[in-house]
């Protein structure tokens, strides 16, 4: 029996969209305050040597008090539609990745979306530190499958106003910024297929300390007597030991995916959490030695959301990667959450 009703039946069209996507341009913003780490040992009883140590982070950047994450997606958006040489009303859909937006409604996307002219679909991708690859990974679908032509995908993040100062953990790891992407049409294949997944039974690993009712007293107090946000803390060690041993496979499979070696990449771009991770990738991966690898942890931090397409336009823009280059992506956080894919850089 069918099941469509009589009626039904051949009456409906579906679209059609392009053969392939690719990433057409990329942005990045970088808020101007640079903080040392100098300027976060204090308060955690730490030293500069210690941080370097267990994370490689020497500095991060820190938004204005005043700087949303709307700000900051809108200065990489624009940033990425012109290296895609496009307009805003190019835009069909938006697709913004963070954490950070201190609202549950309405979406930092829509928003975004009004601050650049547009009336386009618009949403926000809730995967933590895998967001934008997540982004990537939907954008292409949407390409593909006829729903929009050219997608902006954005990772943003204001970390510092969800960030213990006190918290030996975390205070030193996280840092605020903000990548944008545009994904459009292409005659070639130039995303790859993407291995993605989850494993909610760690979902404590990193986690808020404090819920949304918890604070919410604080709300109605002068700015000046603000409780702030709800920190967002970490179990360090389960972390690093999932990430370390868990997600070269997932890089490894979306290589296999692709249909392609270590030794045919042109630039390593993992979501920068950790020095060691990074390097303890690189390893597992067997990645040659002369493939640049990105580790802009050293000076942003852990962007979460928003570290690998900073970093994706910090190595096209000094050179570090080749335009046009391939590159494996990989992003990996609370949740837990992951996605890789390869892509043909823009």
């Amino acid at each position: 029996m069918s099941a469509l009703s009589p009626k039904a039946t051949g009456r409906l069209t579906t679209s059609t969209g392009a053969a392939h996507a690719r990433i057409m341009g990329v942005g990045g913003y970088r808020p101007e305050r640079v903080v040392p780490n100098s300027e976060i040992i204090g308060p955690i009883n730490s030293s500069d040597e210690w941080i370097q140590e267990r994370s490689g982070i020497k500095a991060r950047r820190f938004a204005a008090k005043d700087e949303t994450v709307v700000d900051m997606s809108e200065a990489a958006t624009r940033e990425a539609l012109a290296m895609a040489e496009l307009e805003p009303s190019d835009v069909d859909a938006i697709l913004l990745a963070t954490v950070t937006h201190p609202y549950q409604t309405p979406a930092a996307a829509p928003i975004l979306a009004d601050r650049l002219g547009i009336r386009s679909a618009a949403m926000d991708i809730s995967a933590a530190c895998a967001g934008y690859c997540h982004g990537i990974a939907l954008a292409n679908d949407m390409v593909r499958g006829g729903s929009a032509r050219h997608v902006l995908v954005v990772g943003v993040e204001k970390l510092s106003d969800f960030t213990d100062p006190t918290d030996r953990g975390t205070a030193f790891i996280f840092g605020d910024g903000a990548g944008a992407a545009v994904v459009g049409p292409s005659d070639t294949p130039a995303i790859g297929p993407t291995v993605w997944g989850s494993d909610g039974s760690q979902w404590e690993a990193i986690a808020q300390r404090d819920t949304w009712i918890d604070v919410r007293d604080s709300w109605s107090r002068p700015q000046d007597e603000h409780l702030g946000f709800p920190a967002i803390l970490m179990k360090g060690q389960p972390v690093f030991r999932w990430a370390v041993w868990g997600m070269a496979p997932v890089a490894q499979k979306a290589m296999d995916a692709a249909g392609v070696r270590a030794d045919d990449l042109d630039a390593f771009i993992p979501h920068q959490a950790n020095m060691r991770i990074i390097d303890a990738m690189i390893k597992q991966l067997k990645l040659p030695a002369d493939i640049p690898v990105a580790r802009d942890i050293a000076e942003t931090a852990n962007t979460s959301a928003a570290s690998i397409p900073l970093a994706t336009e910090r190595m096209l823009r000094e050179g570090e990667a080749p335009r046009g280059g391939l590159a494996l992506q990989i992003g990996f956080g609370a949740g837990l959450v992951y996605a890789a894919q390869v892509v043909v850089l823009p």
